[in-house]
């Protein structure tokens, strides 16, 4: 596997973590235990800028446009569905986030927190077992360097040096937290 996909699913494997925890707070929201709403919003900005921000704009700026340019079509195939499931997950981020104000809205948070895990479970999937492979096959081994190199880049210049690491320190945290006590 090269360094490119293996960063990805490496991400993905973070995120996979984070939507446990995110399962953790529901559940503990919706039972009426104590729930500090601090680490929801840590939580949801994690999400943004982890998810979205750093791990999404990999994808959406480096790897789907070497995937068009080695012949995948941009709408109706792989890397269509996987921009819209983006822009979905997007949408139930910001449900999220607005289900916290003025106060926490719990039916909504929940639909919003279910839907959200719902889409990345299935997403990731799709990426690990269809996209990924076969993005090792239509990309050559200097490509997928190139892409490695691209995707270095692009986290130091969108999340800044140091930042990867503190957010893992954050969903470590909260894994303490939410996953403990299952």
């Amino acid at each position: 596997m090269s360094q490119a996909i293996d960063d990805l699913k490496h991400e993905h494997e973070a995120i996979l973590l984070a939507l446990r925890i995110l399962d953790g707070i529901e559940q503990r929201l919706n039972a009426d235990q104590p729930t500090d709403s601090e680490d929801i919003v840590a939580f949801i900005g994690f999400l943004k800028e982890f998810a979205d921000k750093c791990h999404h704009g990999k994808e959406e700026g480096i790897l789907f446009p070497a995937l068009v340019a080695a012949g995948l079509p941009e709408q109706g195939g792989p890397v269509g569905v996987m921009l819209a499931e983006h822009e979905q997950g997007r949408s139930w981020i910001r449900e999220m986030e607005s289900s916290l104000q003025p106060a926490l809205d719990l039916a909504r948070f929940t639909q919003a927190a279910r839907g959200y895990a719902s889409l990345l479970q299935a997403h990731i999937q799709k990426e690990n077992n269809i996209l990924f492979p076969m993005a090792e096959k239509l990309l050559s081994p200097g490509q997928l360097d190139s892409l490695f190199e691209a995707f270095e880049a692009h986290e130091s210049k969108v999340i800044g040096a140091g930042r990867h690491e503190q957010l893992h320190a954050l969903l470590k945290s909260l894994r303490a937290k939410y996953l403990t006590q299952r």
